[in-house]
């Protein structure tokens, strides 16, 4: 990319001026995310780059679940954003409408929050998830369990594995009938 003044320059996100196609929005979607993303790693053993597991969570969707309501798919692809990345609200609602920030907030998990608290709370509080975020907890849910059972941290034991998985099943569990 161009450097100009010692600063790299960054891509500029808003929303064109002509109607856009839903693979042109999902596309800027995740070029969103992954700008947003550009410095997180996954805690596999290989530190993959995290933005595999937006794009993993809306393929799933979109290939496996049948997903085809655009915003579901492009929330799909931002749902780390204002949990990871300091995104806000208004700025994924500014850039990708309203519908979009929703599923995206509730999915979202509070940080300030205690880690065991914030499982508990997820788990609690999927049932009264709407069914779109339900789709979107669902596949985030499977790709994290996939990548657990396939391509764990390596400092992870084998229990440390199981409870993840549990928990994941709790969580699902409350997002039946989607």
């Amino acid at each position: 990319r161009a450097r100009q003044h010692g600063q790299e320059a960054r891509p500029i996100f808003r929303t064109p001026m002509t109607p856009e196609t839903d693979s042109a929005l999902l596309l800027r979607a995740i070029a969103f995310a992954a700008d947003r993303h550009r410095k997180q790693r996954r805690k596999d053993a290989d530190k993959t780059p995290y933005i595999n597991h937006p794009i993993d969570v809306a393929s799933r969707l979109a290939n496996i679940g049948g997903v085809e309501d655009i915003d579901v798919l492009v929330a799909a692809a931002l749902h780390d954003t204002i949990e990871d990345t300091g995104t806000t609200p208004a700025e994924l609602e500014a850039t990708f409408g309203k519908r979009v920030r929703g599923f995206v907030e509730e999915v979202t998990d509070d940080k300030n929050v205690e880690k065991q608290e914030r499982k508990r709370r997820q788990a609690e509080h999927a049932p009264h998830l709407s069914p779109s975020a339900k789709l979107i907890k669902l596949s985030d849910q499977t790709s994290n369990v996939t990548d657990v059972a396939l391509s764990p941290p390596s400092n992870w034991s084998p229990e440390r594995k199981r409870e993840y998985v549990e928990w994941a099943e709790r969580v699902a569990a409350g997002c039946r009938r989607v």
